[in-house]
């Protein structure tokens, strides 16, 4: 009687991807912010934010599908190919982040999510931008880049690496800003990871126990709508 093996992990991307990707994660993180920063000051204040950001995450996204095509072609293939272990790691990582945020709710922190204060007032202001936003494009942006380049790439050497890269800096990613947000210099905002960590552990975990990149984009849709409808549920 043999016991069917785990399935390997199969490296993705190609190696121009790879030089690519770094090059648009890196334009992403540090570049594109400051940029959408200018161009709103630029216009003081007369530019739409919620259009403005639409168009922002919609020329984001169309920068992920040339950077990431092959990569995002073949991941649809590997859906299909091992569809039950991608539906495991989905609903596996769906459970595993309301546990994980369960816990992180518990912690006292000592200063509120901006993020969370703010999408209220975004859907008030303009629902159908905010949605589109939050639950359809930053997914696809965000996936190919900080699981699909940043996980995949550290995985090759140690999976533990893989896990500690992606979830870390991908919290850190979500709060970094809010440090000098408010005309000062506040690190207790850093301390926000700790919310963000469940999630980004738990898309990790998606990407790494289904193999396609499309189970964590599809995740990271639901998550963020849940996430939504919370803040404004709750307000």
């Amino acid at each position: 009687m043999t016991n069917r093996q785990r399935r390997p992990w199969r490296p993705q991307l190609t190696r121009a991807e790879m030089g690519r990707g770094w090059v648009f994660f890196a334009l992403y993180v540090f570049l594109f912010p400051w940029v959408m920063g200018w161009v709103q000051r630029s216009f003081h204040g007369e530019l739409p934010i919620a259009e403005a950001n639409v168009v922002y995450y919609l020329l984001s996204a169309t920068l992920v599908f040339l950077v990431f095509w092959t990569f995002l072609k073949h991941g649809f293939y590997l859906l299909l190919d091992w569809l039950p272990e991608n539906l495991f790691a989905f609903c596996t990582g769906l459970a595993g982040w309301l546990v994980l945020s369960l816990l992180a709710g518990l912690i006292p922190l000592p200063v509120a999510n901006p993020n969370l204060m703010s999408y209220p007032e975004q859907f008030a202001l303009a629902p159908k931008a905010t949605v589109v936003i939050l639950v359809v494009l930053m997914p696809i942006v965000e996936e190919p880049l900080f699981r699909g380049l940043l996980f995949g790439t550290s995985r090759k050497y140690s999976r533990a690496l893989g896990y500690v890269l992606s979830a870390f800096v991908y919290a850190f990613y979500c709060v970094w800003q809010f440090v000098y947000a408010y005309g000062t210099v506040d690190f207790r905002y850093l301390l926000l990871v700790v919310e963000y960590l469940p999630m980004s552990l738990a898309l990790t975990w998606c990407y790494d126990n289904g193999g396609s990149i499309w189970s964590p984009i599809a995740l990271h849709m639901v998550l963020n709508a849940l996430i939504l409808a919370s803040a404004v549920l709750g307000a």
